[in-house]
């Protein structure tokens, strides 16, 4: 607000060693550029989109994103690029069962993640996965969660989407985490580079898989190796889904989390959604330079 008003902001807090934890923490935040500049980036601000571009080229193992939307071209080619890169690679996606819109207006977004989609599977194939949530009674559950860990190592979390309009357009705010204390349980190096797990990050998403999985504490030693991880992951959203498939008979199988079933849209309706998605739904930030240039 100061910056915007011209008042100079407060000094800084001074830092406290004793508190001092063993997080670093990177803030990171998108701005866009507008005509009537912000005097802090007057090209607009998209630190955001280039951690993520880092982070995404740096993946190895394993990817594992919760994100409301999860569309744009600029996040299923960072994506397609990161599976096509690595072929031990894997990447877990989980998305609401259903768009936040109804009726025709729900269309640009399905179509921009089914594209969107659609790439990250060309790439992966098997490797790329894409699941919803719902609770106990079997109702979908609204993922409106931003977070996303890669390799164990790696970790964000905020308010920004993985779509061009958070990474470019809309005013966000999000937290990078790389914690400097090392997980110690195998693998101790799923990346392979060197990095080695960190506490916060592999923590973060066994406590979120054991909440989805329905595990209890300590009973995730399946969940620890990328590739075991991923298949433990998959086999339990396709038993629920089996069981749903049967009629709901017998016991309903441990777990919140089915295979996502994407939306097809017609040639008509793709003809102006995709019109939409562009300019209205998934609009583009970037200063024209940056567009005629291709620089995210």
């Amino acid at each position: 607000i100061g910056a915007m008003t011209g008042r100079p902001l407060p000094p800084p807090i001074a830092d406290d060693e004793k508190r001092r934890g063993s997080h670093a923490i990177q803030v990171l935040r998108t701005y866009p550029a507008r005509l009537r500049r912000y005097p802090f980036a007057p090209h607009g601000e998209r630190s955001i989109a280039h951690a993520y571009r880092k982070a995404f080229a740096r993946a190895r193992a394993l990817v594992y994103v919760e994100d409301q939307y999860f569309w744009s071209r600029p996040v299923s080619e960072m994506v397609a690029r990161a599976l096509r890169d690595n072929e031990q690679l894997r990447v877990i996606v989980l998305v609401p069962r259903y768009p936040d819109n109804d009726g025709a207006s729900r269309v640009p977004s399905v179509l921009g993640r089914h594209d969107a989609v659609r790439a990250c599977v060309t790439a992966g194939g098997p490797r790329f996965a894409l699941y919803d949530l719902e609770n106990h009674s079997g109702t979908p559950v609204y993922v409106h969660a931003k977070t996303v860990i890669v390799d164990d190592v790696w970790a964000i979390v905020g308010s920004d989407n993985l779509n061009r309009r958070s990474w470019s357009h809309d005013s966000e705010l999000s937290i990078a985490v790389l914690d400097a204390d090392q997980d110690r349980r195998e693998p101790q190096d799923p990346a392979g580079l060197g990095d080695g797990a960190r506490s916060f990050a592999r923590d973060l998403r066994l406590r979120l898989w054991r909440e989805h999985l329905d595990r209890n504490v300590g009973d995730d030693a399946d969940l620890l190796n990328p590739r075991e991880a991923f298949e433990a992951f998959r086999r339990q959203a396709d038993m629920l889904a089996a069981w749903h498939r049967g009629g709901q008979s017998g016991p309903r199988p441990p777990g919140r989390v089915v295979p996502h079933q994407l939306t097809g849209v017609t040639r008509a309706k793709r003809a102006w959604a995709s019109v939409l998605l562009r300019f209205l739904y998934d609009p583009d930030g970037r200063p024209w330079r940056d567009r005629v240039r291709r620089r995210l």
